[in-house]
Parts: C-alpha cells; sequence; structure tokens
C-alpha cells in the first residue's frame, strides 16, 4: 500500500514508522506518575529534594537536548541521530526496571531525558521531510492524535502495572523498541525533495519574528490548558468529589486534544480564517467551566472544550512552524517550538502562584479562572488579526 505525500508516495511501513515515533515523544515523565505517592515507601531514606529532582531534572534536560538535536539536523545525518535518541531512550527504560536506589533512579531518568529530547523535534520534523502541503497539515493532525492517544493508553496501563511492582511502571520506556526496529524502512525510503511550488523553497533561513511569534504562542496556550493536568485534582478535591474522578477528567482532556488532529483539515476549512479565534474560546470557555461549576457535568464540558480548543491549535502552529523555514531547517525551527511545550510545564506553578500571591489568594480555582480571562483576553486581539500569520489563519489552509 502506498501512501500520498504532497512529493510523491511512501510505502505503508515507512509511515507506520513515523507515526512510531510520534506516539513515544509525550512519554517522559509518565511511568513516574502512577508511582509519585508512593515514593516514600519505596525508598524510605529518599530526601524530598531527590523526589523532586526525580521528576523535574529529565524535564529540565529535555529542553537543551530537544534544541542540540534541531541544531545538529541541519548539518547532520537526522537518521542517525534519530537512532542515537531512540537507543538511548529504550536503553534508560531497560535500566529502569533494574534500579534498586533513588541515586540510580535519578541518573538513568537523566539520560532518559537526554534521549527523549533527541527523539521529540525529529518526530515532527520527519513529518515536515516526508510530506507537504494539505498532506503535511494532515498528517501533523494524526501525529498530535496519536501522541496524546497513546499518553491516555500509556497513563492507565503504567497504573495498573505499577500495582503489580513499581518497576512495571518503566515498561512504557521500552516502546522505542519498535521504531528502532522500523528504523531500515526510513533508511530505504528517504524524504523526498520539496516540490516547486513549495512555501518552503521561498524560504532562505528561518522567518524569525514569525518563529518568535509561534514560540510565544505555544508557550502560552500551553501553560494556559496545563492547569488541568496540574490543578484538576485539587479543585476535585475542593468540589468534595471522589479523587478517582480527576483522573477520568485528565484522560477525557488528552482524548479532546487527540480528536481535532484526526480532522484538522476539514475543521480548518470549516472555520477558515476564524480557526484560531475560535479554538481560543474554547479553551477560555472550558476553563471558566472548570472553574465556576462545581458539578461533574460542568467539569467534563470544560475539560473537553479546553481539550478541544488546544488540540486543534497544535498541529496547525507546527505546520506553520514548517512554512516558515527552508526545507533543511524546518526540524530546527519545531525545536525552537517544542521546547516550548516543556518550559511551560516548567514554568507553570511558578507563574500561577506569583499570580496567586498577587491576588492574595490560594483557592483552586483561581488558576482556571485567571487563565480562561487571558485566554478570552487573547481571543479577541486574534478577531481583529485573522489574517495575521501567527493569530489567524491564510486562505493556504483552506478553500475559498
Amino acid at each position: 500500500m502506498k501512501i500520498a505525500t504532497g512529493k510523491g508516495t511512501i510505502p505503508l511501513v515507512v509511515l507506520l514508522a513515523i507515526w512510531s515515533i510520534s506516539a513515544i515523544s509525550s512519554l517522559p515523565g509518565l511511568a513516574i506518575s502512577p508511582i509519585l505517592g508512593d515514593l516514600n515507601k519505596i525508598f524510605p531514606k529518599a530526601t524530598d529534594l531527590e523526589i523532586q529532582m526525580l521528576t523535574s531534572l529529565p524535564s529540565f534536560l529535555i529542553i537543551p537536548f530537544v534544541l542540540l538535536s534541531g541544531h545538529l539536523s541541519v548539518g547532520k545525518d537526522k537518521l542517525r541521530l534519530l537512532s542515537i535518541g531512540l537507543a538511548l531512550f529504550f536503553l534508560s527504560g531497560v535500566a529502569c526496571l533494574f534500579a534498586k536506589s533513588m541515586g540510580m533512579l535519578i541518573f538513568i531518568s537523566c539520560i532518559l531525558g537526554i534521549g527523549a529530547g533527541m527523539v521529540i523535534p525529529l518526530s515532527t520534523g520527519l513529518v515536515a521531510d516526508y510530506f507537504t502541503g494539505d498532506y503535511r497539515v494532515r498528517q501533523l493532525g494524526y501525529s498530535s492524535a496519536i501522541n496524546n492517544l497513546t499518553l491516555v493508553i500509556a497513563t492507565v496501563v503504567t497504573g495498573y502495572l505499577a500495582q503489580v511492582d513499581w518497576h512495571l511502571a518503566f515498561l512504557v520506556y521500552t516502546l522505542p523498541a519498535i521504531s528502532l526496529v522500523l528504523m531500515p524502512f526510513l533508511k530505504r525510503q528517504p524524504a523526498q525533495p520539496e516540490p516547486a511550488e513549495s512555501m518552503q523553497l521561498r524560504q532562505k533561513q528561518i522567518d524569525r519574528p514569525k518563529l518568535i511569534g509561534l514560540m510565544g504562542l505555544y508557550l502560552f496556550i500551553t501553560y494556559a490548558v496545563l492547569v488541568v493536568s496540574f490543578y484538576l485534582p485539587f479543585l476535585i478535591d475542593d468540589y468534595k468529589i471522589e479523587s478517582s474522578f480527576s483522573g477520568v477528567l485528565i484522560s477525557l482532556f488528552f482524548l479532546a486534544i487527540m480528536l481535532p488532529g484526526l480532522f484538522i483539515n476539514s475543521i480548518a476549512n470549516c472555520l477558515k480564517s476564524n480557526t484560531n479565534c475560535l479554538s481560543f474560546l474554547l479553551i477560555g470557555c472550558g476553563l471558566l467551566l472548570a472553574g465556576l461549576f462545581r458539578e461533574k457535568v460542568g467539569l467534563i464540558l470544560g475539560v473537553l472544550l479546553s481539550g478541544t480548543g488546544y488540540g486543534i491549535m497544535q498541529p496547525l502552529i507546527y505546520d506553520k512552524t514548517a512554512v516558515i523555514a527552508p526545507p533543511r531547517m524546518a526540524t530546527l525551527a519545531l525545536s525552537f517550538v517544542m521546547a516550548m511545550n516543556y518550559l511551560a510545564v516548567m514554568l507553570c506553578p511558578f507563574i500561577v502562584d506569583l499570580f496567586r500571591d498577587l491576588f492574595h489568594t490560594h483557592s483552586n480555582q483561581f488558576p482556571f479562572i485567571f487563565n480562561a480571562i487571558l485566554i478570552l483576553a487573547v481571543a479577541i486581539v486574534a478577531l481583529f488579526r485573522r489574517k495575521h500569520y501567527v493569530l489567524g489563519l491564510d486562505n493556504s489552509y483552506y478553500q475559498e
């Protein structure tokens, strides 16, 4: 079976190889989550600092290695770089299965963060290399959907495995083995050159002002929706709802992010230049519902709306980033934008605490309501900047 790319066709197995890499790029940190509450029991001599390092150091290391991988991709063999990253990721996952001390686990997790950082920009960069035009937009949507679906399924699986033995939670980190097995098919079928009419070929260098704008937009929307993952469990507790319901809501949130990716071309064709503005509205209204309504129905609708808005914008931001760079530098441009995801993860609690102190409140509703107000304010700006490259959507994404 052959898959159309806009440049020609590729075998299905090559597409499966690309999808397998997309599936693992959000896994770092996942295996730790089911055992976070038990780390003091598993390692009774571990200090609070060590537990914090176990969760924060790998994410911190991902950022510089995402940028390094993007930089090296310009002049080096991307597939060799990808193979090294996948191997580090996989071997770290295997090593975690045999870790017997907190120090060893921290060290291995840092190596895993390095490997993951090398893989992350290349996972999206491969889509930009192999596909172009509408085909690339569609595949970036599929890539985003696969990424988030894997996150939902793996979270559930690791939770069950952790109940059997905490070591087994790290089995999810061995998934890069699938990508390593499929790597030879990528090497046999290199990406074809961009067609002569491609907008990328008009670029001699990365358009820095647009790149900075896209980085800021991605950082902002990711920070805004991260309050769902970070603060929803506390909100559920305030609302006197069973704690297990927060897991259901977070799964629904990631499923809502996933679904728009499957239909991203149709969504852009339907909403046209209003796509980003309406996506901001969905995120803002969703966060307001979660922050203001104490019933389960309001919370469910809130996470679904906010996840859907984010899920629409994410693949479009990736595609816009690829367009503003010449083909050889697309992965580098994407690395800067994708690093914003992990920067948002690190900054979110600090930003929320800063504004909590400024407004003299420690309410768990505050992060949702405050971020909703910020998002809705930007939605108004986007309404008047519908043709702006960063905040709007031009007619290259839809049919008039």
